[in-house]
């Protein structure tokens, strides 16, 4: 009996392969092959998108000029010379109005979703819809918006804002409900048992606590309806002189890459590389625009 106690007592010996050599060499080994594998998705990633850029930016630099950004577009896109300030314009426009009414509308959804409705059916059907929405191709939008505003009306800049906003709601819903999901609930608690009512809870902590992922969420918003071509082409019409009025036709940047990329002759072409360019600079600065005001609000609430 004294010898199986003994025996008992004594420290089992580790198997060879498990010993702490062969632990650390696999562990490297695993460690390798997942850096490289991060770094491999990394460079597939990256290079398409640095490639794009680079043949926009030495396509494009080369038409960037004031005149270009501001003269009318010319009425024969082959002859050479003319600008594109009427679609920057249009473009600001009818992409800013759309902010205005989309991103509003849409963080207050996901504060309803995520703060008040949760699972309730009212909840689940917004939910629901906001999902189906974000799928819905661009050119059904255009329909949309054609057929309930432009057919009662005209082809105005504010018919092309309100394709855009329908465009634009569904990802700023999305994103923020996301957001405001990691939101810790401690944080909610705290502020509910100091006594603040819920509203003011969700105004002065849980947004604070979320506004970085809620602006990334509205940048996407954004980026996605200043590229979209197809739905404006149906419902803003065609002008070749700046229209900063909603009523009457417009213009923007996507349709004026589209119509000069699809002409044969070099001018038309070059128009379109300048016209790219300067929309990725504009979608650019509104973003390190939206990225610092967001952390300067975030900062200054904590």
């Amino acid at each position: 009996m004294t010898t199986t106690v003994q025996a008992a007592q004594q420290p089992l010996s580790a198997p060879s392969g498990l010993g702490r050599g062969s632990l650390a060499t696999r562990r490297r080994l695993a460690n390798t092959l997942v850096r490289t594998g991060i770094w491999l998705s990394v460079i597939i990633a990256v290079v398409p998108v640095a490639l794009v850029m680079y043949y926009v930016i030495a396509k494009g630099a080369k038409m960037i000029s004031w005149d270009f950004l501001t003269k009318p577009i010319p009425r024969q896109l082959a002859n050479p010379g003319g600008g594109i300030g009427p679609a920057i314009a249009g473009t600001l426009l009818m992409t800013g109005l759309a902010s205005l009414l989309a991103i509003p509308l849409g963080v207050l959804g996901a504060i309803y979703l995520n703060e008040y409705g949760k699972q309730n059916a009212l909840a689940r059907s917004v939910r629901l819809m906001s999902n189906v929405m974000t799928g819905v191709p661009s050119i059904v939008m255009g329909l949309f918006i054609y057929t309930a505003v432009v057919l009662t009306t005209e082809q105005s800049g504010l018919a092309g804002a309100l394709a855009l906003a329908c465009l634009m709601l569904p990802v700023v819903i999305r994103s923020s409900e996301e957001m405001l999901r990691l939101v810790p609930d401690e944080l909610r608690q705290a502020s509910l048992a100091l006594g603040a009512r819920k509203w003011r809870t969700i105004v002065t902590v849980v947004l604070p606590a979320a506004v970085s992922g809620i602006a990334s969420g509205a940048l996407l918003g954004v980026a996605r309806a200043a590229g979209e071509t197809a739905p404006i082409v149906l419902v803003v019409g065609l002008t070749q002189r700046v229209n900063w009025h909603l009523s009457g036709s417009n213009t923007a940047l996507p349709v004026q890459i589209y119509r000069n990329a699809t002409e044969p002759f070099e001018a038309a072409t070059d128009r379109a590389w300048g016209a790219a360019l300067t929309l990725v600079v504009i979608v650019l600065l509104a973003t390190l625009i939206s990225r610092l005001i967001a952390n300067r609000f975030a900062i200054k609430e904590r």
